[in-house]
């Protein structure tokens, strides 16, 4: 790939004139002198970093700029009207510290020269980009967006955290109220664009699931030119919503009529095996979503020019990304680690896979926390997973949280004879593990992110490691 000549100049030794100009900063005639980096936690600051003094929930970072100054920071990006006793030939001021970020971030990607893929969805990002950068790793100078460096805080620092040689970029958007997509996507400027579902999540901000598509298909409009959108085809909102906006696709999923599709798919004990153009693959993953995440993952380097037998010996050593969908195994005991997140669709899903499971003898538990940010239709999503659970044959289901009782009362109603036990939090159910939980039983652990059930799946690894 070319990249131009300025790059290791603009990620090593960065003019910070320069990036008042990008920034449309104001800043002292005096001003002079270059930096190696961008941060915004003042805990992380290193010598000759550029530090952006950004406000958030708990802190405002302007309450660290001295410090981060006497660490050897070059300068400091600081709100317009902020006032403190530092000489201005070390600050830049900026009507906002995060549109200032992210247009730094677009100056970087613009003049970095590597290939950007990024993808967007209601669920699987996160696994669909690890599987997209272990692939592309084999072939190309890789990068990634670390953790989940998704918002308009964090692609801008996972752009400006590329190294200069990097040829390709991973990179994931995220979102959960209009028009965030299509800011995200005008800093990235993706090459391959990608959605890998649509599903009702954040309907809080949101309101209805053809709003969302909307949304997450707004990825796009960063587009660069002779760009690539790859969407599920599967999903007919999806593809309706592209041919109403006149926007061409290469479409995956299981589906006839679909650009790439998988064939003759079973669900083994270790995770996946299914056909894609003649070729077997297996995977350690479970559940259809993971095939779905598979399929965009092969849909977007097919693109850059890998091989379906490089693809297939590439994926057949990728594990489940932490949190999502691990299969922990303690003797009999079976512990579904999935707590990562969760809507009513990555839910539903979870319960096939906890349906797959089995053990001799094994009860199925399922230890359910509530889905966050449904909006008006949360009593009923949550009532509909109770009668899900109990018609997938879950044993026993734990309910943890406010939300989650609707579940569980929805559950007992079925008539299935479901044993149903309610906490208010995962402290409370975390400490009352062993009145219940059995030494043979395959153990589903999912909800959003706030319910914190991880508590609950570390107390499980120790109660149930002791036998």
């Amino acid at each position: 790939m070319t990249r131009p000549k300025s790059v290791w100049e603009f990620m090593k030794k960065f003019e910070i004139k320069r990036a008042a100009e990008v920034m449309g900063a104001k800043c002292s005639r005096g001003i002079s002198g270059c930096f190696s980096g961008v941060c915004t936690d003042s805990r992380m600051i290193k010598e000759g970093d550029c530090f952006f003094a950004i406000k958030g929930e708990r802190f405002d970072g302007h309450d660290f700029i001295e410090a981060v100054l006497e660490k050897s920071a070059a300068f400091a990006v600081v709100e317009e009207n902020w006032k403190g006793d530092i000489a201005e030939e070390r600050l830049l001021r900026v009507g906002d510290t995060v549109a200032a970020l992210g247009k730094l971030a677009a100056e970087y990607r613009r003049v970095l020269g590597s290939r950007v893929v990024g993808g967007t969805g209601s669920g699987g990002k996160t696994t669909t980009r690890q599987i997209i950068y272990e692939v592309l790793s084999r072939s190309y100078k890789t990068g990634q967006s670390p953790k989940n460096f998704n918002n308009h805080i964090g692609l801008p620092l996972a752009i400006l955290g590329a190294e200069a040689d990097k040829e390709v970029l991973v990179l994931e958007l995220g979102t959960s109220s209009p028009g965030e997509i299509s800011y995200l996507s005008k800093i990235a400027q993706p090459d391959i664009a990608v959605v890998t579902n649509v599903y009702p999540a954040h309907l809080e901000g949101f309101g209805t699931v053809e709003r969302i598509a909307k949304e997450k298909l707004s990825i796009a409009d960063g587009l660069s030119k002779d760009g690539t959108v790859i969407i599920n085809g599967d999903i007919e909102l999806l593809t309706q919503t592209c041919r109403e906006a006149g926007r061409e696709f290469i479409s995956f999923g299981v589906k006839d009529g679909c650009d790439v599709i998988a064939k003759n798919i079973e669900h083994i004990e270790s995770g996946s095996r299914f056909v894609i153009e003649g070729q077997k693959i297996e995977v350690s993953l479970h559940g259809r979503g993971n095939i779905e995440n598979c399929l965009a993952a092969w849909a977007v380097c097919r693109q850059m020019g890998i091989s379906i037998e490089d693809f297939a010996e590439a994926v057949r050593y990728i594990k489940p990304v932490g949190m999502r969908g691990e299969v922990l195994r303690f003797g009999k005991a079976i512990i579904l680690n999935d707590c990562y997140n969760a809507n009513p669709a990555s839910m539903r899903n979870a319960l096939e896979v906890l349906g797959r499971l089995d053990g001799d003898g094994a009860r199925k538990v399922f230890i359910c926390g509530d889905m966050f940010e449904l909006g008006k239709d949360s009593e009923r999503l949550h009532a509909e997973l109770g009668q899900q659970a109990a018609e997938s044959g879950v044993d026993l289901l734990v309910t943890v949280g406010k939300l989650s009782r609707h579940t569980g009362e929805a559950a007992g109603c079925c008539g299935n004879g479901i044993e149903i036990k309610n906490f208010t939090d995962s402290k409370s159910a975390r400490d009352n593990l062993q009145n219940f939980v059995r030494n043979t039983d395959i153990i589903l652990v999912k909800g959003s992110r706030a319910s914190r059930l991880e508590v609950i799946v570390d107390s499980l690894k120790e109660l149930l490691a002791q036998g």
